[in-house]
């Protein structure tokens, strides 16, 4: 069973940043694709970025591109998300997830799920 845990949510004002780790257990990090979804009360879970298994291919949603970097360091079974220039709309549930296709953006293509870590960013 695979477990994933993301930390380094917390309160951060507008324009501030912020970054998420995911770890994940098991000794095949390498071999999948990674995402980063966020959920806001009342909104649908949704896509936010996703790193293939070396870490070369690289999507984003629109609302983040050029605020939001994603990264993974595989010797450490980690993934990472930078979060810079923040917003209010950003305020969110972040949560970390597991894929065979990270070129697919439906959280129904991602298999194993985080607990999800909050993000709150203050106007």
């Amino acid at each position: 069973q695979v477990q994933l845990v993301e930390s380094g949510g917390g309160l951060v004002q507008t324009g501030g940043a912020l970054s998420l780790s995911c770890v994940a257990s098991g000794r095949t990090f390498s071999s999948y694709g990674m995402g980063w979804f966020r959920q806001a009360p009342g909104n649908e879970r949704e896509f936010v970025a996703a790193i293939s298994g070396g870490g070369s291919v690289k999507y984003f949603a629109d609302s983040v591109k050029g605020r939001f970097t994603i990264s993974r360091d595989n010797t450490k079974n980690t993934m990472y998300l930078q979060m810079s220039g923040l917003k209010p709309e950003d305020t969110a549930v972040y949560y970390c997830a597991r894929t065979e296709d990270y070129q697919a953006r439906p959280t129904s293509t991602y298999n194993y799920w985080g607990q999800g870590t909050q993000v709150t960013v203050s106007s």
